[in-house]
């Protein structure tokens, strides 16, 4: 059973049929599953026109139809028939623009027979064919309530046979649009995986309503309740702008009655995409943790990206990947991905366009270390926006071999920087880390540097901007992965401390609002994502424990060089200014203008010396 819940919060998205605005902003398309030609429906139409214009010319003459304008009508009917299945195939409409039955469907069929009775009308006030001139209009009407009738014949049928289906017993936890659409996809599911017995709704206005001929059932608060009375063994939650603590409420009822939890893409990931019941996912850890309701200013995303040629740096990695990903649906003139990592790139070529040739001249492999390869691929690319991506990540690592972290943070980031200098890039997007606040690690300090280096980029014609996050969900090295293999295995999960905590977001909604701040930033700007409140790491470990179902210890083996208890986004000297957007901040660190002066050799000094004192550095002096 599949219980649909809409989410009551202030967050709550509206769903429509075709390309729809969400409450925020937001462009969704939501498609029936199947998109193959519906003969069967194009049919019904096509003989509708040519029954209606003649009975409306007997209609006309009160049941006595004069012989010689028989043929006229049944011409006319024809040629009717004819213009509105060319118009109907144009515009989709029998290849899975609509879901059968639905309000949309409706829209489009009255807009369809208006448009064909508004031509034949003026056809007949030509008076190139001798028919009455309400013709048209009365075989309109007629012509639509059969359409519709056979639409709606249609849907009450696939809805009683579903309902004798085997399959999961689902309650859809949500009965707004997304909801209904949901649902009709469900019943019209010739594999019958889910079984939709009704809806749950926070919304007290939606008590008593039907959606899909299936009854509100109740609220959330019911939940544990509803389960237990109607059988439910599927809870999809129909709501894309869920917030994390909601989900877990929701999946701890569910978890305790053995019921699986599954839930719709975010908003993010609806942008300019479509909603299938392929779409449809078991509720994840990266879910739970570090879902957000995030809203987003999709015409300014849309205006920056569209028309432009985009460069990504680091194209290969979590961060660099999405950030393809969802560039690519903004329709820009050309999207390079660079990467060293040729498997990588195969990987993310695959995610976008499903083929892995590694034959598109898009594809760029490259080490950032190598300067004189960098500055040719610019002069070659020319690109309007650069998403720079490429870094090494791993703070324990980097501990150990800071010289790595020189290479390719800093002189890898410098290398990038001057080449989109010499090339006149006009936007240039750098990828930051909360490490960078307040540095305590080598990570941290060679990310700050990168800051500092677009700090010192202060033109009036450019804008060149940092983003600062903490940790992303989903991503390769990520917490909630390196515990979900220590479950696998039967333990033992490793937590540093107690008591560490850090920030969280799932990396498709970290990287949206990373394109929100690239359209927001000024020149030479810092900004910060709001990742709401820190987690715990142990909190995160304890509940995959509880979810597994397993009895796995978990073993702290203490803070690793460089680590620090409890991450901070905004260092202690830095001064925050708001942006158009609730989640982004700003600031301005102090820019780094003698980068000629700053070697190798002072690095690995400096970096000596911090491990053996643990005592931040004045990163400025080391170029003095």
């Amino acid at each position: 059973m599949v219980l649909v819940v809409h989410y009551a919060g202030p967050y709550h998205y509206y769903f429509s049929q075709d390309a729809t605005t969400m409450a925020h902003g937001e462009i969704v398309t939501v498609r029936q599953e199947s998109q193959s030609f519906s003969w069967q429906i194009a049919l019904t139409d096509a003989t509708a026109w040519m029954i209606a214009v003649p009975i409306a010319v007997v209609l006309r003459f009160d049941f006595a139809l004069p012989s010689n304008l028989a043929e006229s009508a049944i011409a006319c009917g024809i040629g009717a028939s004819s213009l509105s299945f060319v118009l109907a195939v144009v515009f989709r409409m029998y290849s899975g623009r609509y879901v059968t039955g639905t309000f949309d469907e409706v829209l489009g069929v009255v807009i369809l027979t208006g448009f064909v009775s508004a031509l034949g009308t003026l056809l007949l006030l030509t008076n190139v064919v001798d028919l009455p001139r309400a013709t048209f209009i009365i075989a309109g009407g007629l012509s639509g309530l059969i359409m519709l009738g056979v639409r709606f014949l249609i849907r009450r049928t696939r809805t009683l046979r579903a309902l004798g289906r085997d399959g999961n017993r689902t309650l859809i936890y949500g009965a707004g649009e997304a909801g209904s659409q949901l649902a009709n996809l469900m019943q019209s599911d010739r594999s019958a995986t889910f079984i939709p017995i009704g809806f749950l709704d926070d919304d007290t206005g939606k008590r008593h309503l039907r959606r899909s001929n299936l009854r509100v059932l109740g609220s959330g608060v019911n939940l544990g309740e509803l389960i237990d009375l109607h059988a439910v063994e599927t809870l999809v939650i129909a709501i894309a702008g869920v917030s994390s603590k909601r989900l877990q409420e929701i999946d701890r009822v569910c978890s305790a009655r053995g019921v699986r939890v599954q839930v719709i893409p975010t908003a993010v990931e609806l942008v300019g995409g479509a909603i299938r019941l392929g779409d449809v996912s078991d509720l994840s850890e990266e879910d739970i943790m570090g879902r957000q309701a995030i809203q987003t200013d999709e015409h300014q995303i849309a205006a920056f990206l569209r028309g432009k040629i985009i460069l990504i740096t680091g194209a290969g990695g979590s961060i660099g990947s999405e950030i393809a990903r969802q560039v690519h649906r903004y329709s820009p003139k050309r999207v390079f991905l660079l990467d060293r990592d040729e498997s990588a790139l195969q990987e993310v070529q695959l995610s976008i366009d499903g083929s892995g040739l590694l034959m598109s001249e898009d594809l760029v492999l490259c080490d950032i270390r190598d300067k004189g390869r960098v500055q040719s691929l610019f002069n070659e690319i020319q690109p309007d926006v650069v998403f720079h991506a490429a870094a090494l990540k791993h703070l324990a690592f980097l501990e150990r071999a800071p010289s790595e972290a020189w290479k390719t943070n800093v002189l890898g980031t410098y290398n990038v920087v001057e080449a989109a200098d010499a090339t006149n890039v006009p936007h240039f997007v750098n990828i930051s880390t909360d490490k960078a606040a307040d540095p305590s690690s080598v990570l941290g300090r060679s990310k700050l540097i990168t800051e500092q280096i677009i700090s010192a980029h202060n033109t009036s014609d450019t804008s060149w901007v940092s983003v600062r996050f903490g940790n992303v969900l989903g991503s390769r090295g990520s917490v909630v992965t390196t515990f979900r293999y220590q479950i696998a295995k039967g333990g033992p999960i490793t937590v540093t401390d107690p008591d560490v905590s850090r920030y969280f977001m799932t990396i498709r909604e970290a990287v949206h609002l990373v394109l929100q701040a690239a359209v927001l930033g000024e020149n030479g700007q810092t900004l910060i994502l709001d990742m709401g409140e820190p987690v715990k790491i142990v909190d995160i470990a304890r509940y995959m424990v509880q979810r597994s179902g397993r009895n796995i210890p978990i073993t702290f083996a203490g803070l690793r060089p460089g680590e620090k208890l409890d991450e901070v986004l905004v260092a202690i000297d830095e001064h925050l200014d708001t942006t158009e957007h609730p989640l982004i901040t700003r600031t301005r660190v102090s820019a780094f203008n003698d980068f000629s002066s700053l070697d190798a050799l002072d690095w690995e000094n400096a970096c000596q010396k911090f491990l053996q004192s643990h005592k931040p550095i004045n990163l400025l002096a080391l170029g003095k």
